[in-house]
């Protein structure tokens, strides 16, 4: 399915009914007086953010929606039925923006959550709420209330507890696909991932969270280069950003630098998020190579970075539970991260196949 993660649509809610004009024309019955019914109200336009889709693809091909008028009243007071209503169902995470793009209307980041977009009009009144001991037979009624019409924008950002940010061929898609039971496109040449993948993490039956991988960053992405900063907005929510750095590449200081350039520079809070910097493709380092690029990278960064290999799976569950400890962090399930525990796992890059025990 194409990803799909902003789109502008037109919505309309529907016009109120109008009011009959009418007497009751019945034998033997003299003087009968009014009897126009009142017309039904324009439908509602909705908005809904439920579970199980992630994209806006649904709104690429058809961008209008508009909600039913409102039925108009008859005679012997029979008043018209309502327009049926309009609901645009949308993903977990979808902000809605007036016309000009800035303006949020409202952030549906809770499933279930419903807001009016746009009310219907009400219907107009019968020539039979007018009669009174003056005006017994009124010849006019109420036309419906017109409905009302916005063009809006959908803008989805993804709802994930960890986020993987790097340079391309960082080899973010090889450890989502290491870690979770996504399949994202895996190649040996840059920006191999075109949108943002999610997975599922499962340390436990008690341990789940959700990890998204968006497409690699360069210099100059805030400004437009590469694919730019467009999908940064799916790891606003993140409760911990993983940032991958590769330790083949000639210049891993740069590469580390570069990208948190770009997060500063994109804003809405990245660069203050709690990071877990990683060295990656330990597989294809030497145990020396190891010992330097750490020292040099942890100097940088101004925190002991872990060492970790998509490929061989060495280091990936220790980092894993890293992440976990964040997200509860973050979630208040945690009063404070253990100092002693971090520095179990920031381990200055060396092997350690110890099993898993609860104390780490």
């Amino acid at each position: 399915m194409k990803f799909l993660d902003q789109c502008k649509v037109y919505v309309r809610s529907g016009d109120g009914g109008g009011g009959a004009v009418s007497f009751r024309r019945e034998k033997f019955i003299e003087y009968g007086g009014p009897d126009g019914g009142d017309g039904g109200r324009g439908g509602d336009v909705w908005i809904e953010a439920v579970e199980g889709l992630n994209t806006l693809i649904d709104y690429r091909y058809q961008q209008h929606f508009k909600a039913k008028t409102g039925t108009h009243g008859m005679g012997r007071n029979m008043h018209g039925a309502a327009g049926d209503d309009i609901v645009l169902r949308v993903p977990v995470g979808t902000q809605v923006l007036e016309d000009d793009r800035e303006t949020l209307i409202v952030d549906m980041d809770v499933a279930g959550a419903r807001y009016l977009l746009a009310e219907g009009g009400n219907g107009g009144w019968g020539n039979d709420r007018f009669k009174g001991p003056i005006n017994r037979a009124p010849r006019h009624a109420n036309p419906g209330q017109p409905g009302v019409e916005k063009w809006v924008w959908l803008r989805l950002k993804l709802i994930a507890d960890v986020g993987l940010v790097g340079l391309p061929n960082a080899g973010k898609s090889t450890f989502l696909a290491a870690s979770s039971a996504a399949k994202p496109k895996i190649a040996d040449y840059p920006f191999t991932t075109l949108s943002p993948n999610l997975g599922v993490v499962d340390l436990s039956p008690q341990e789940r969270f959700v990890i998204a991988d968006i497409p690699g960053l360069i210099e100059g992405a805030s400004e437009g280069a590469g694919l730019g900063t467009r999908f940064l907005g799916h790891v606003e929510r993140c409760a911990v950003l993983i940032h991958l750095v590769d330790g083949t590449q000639a210049d891993v200081i740069e590469a580390y630098r570069q990208v948190r350039e770009e997060l500063r520079a994109y804003g809405e809070g990245l660069a203050e998020k709690p990071e877990i910097v990683v060295l990656n493709k330990a597989d294809a380092l030497s145990d020396d190579d190891r010992r330097d690029l750490v020292v040099e990278l942890g100097t940088a960064a101004g925190k002991t970075p872990l060492v970790v290999s998509g490929v061989s799976g060495e280091g990936v569950t220790q980092l894993l539970r890293s992440a976990w400890r964040q997200v509860r962090h973050q979630r208040g399930e945690l009063i404070g991260l253990d100092d002693a525990h971090e520095g179990e796992d920031q381990n200055a890059g060396a092997k350690d196949n110890r099993p898993w025990s609860p104390d780490l």
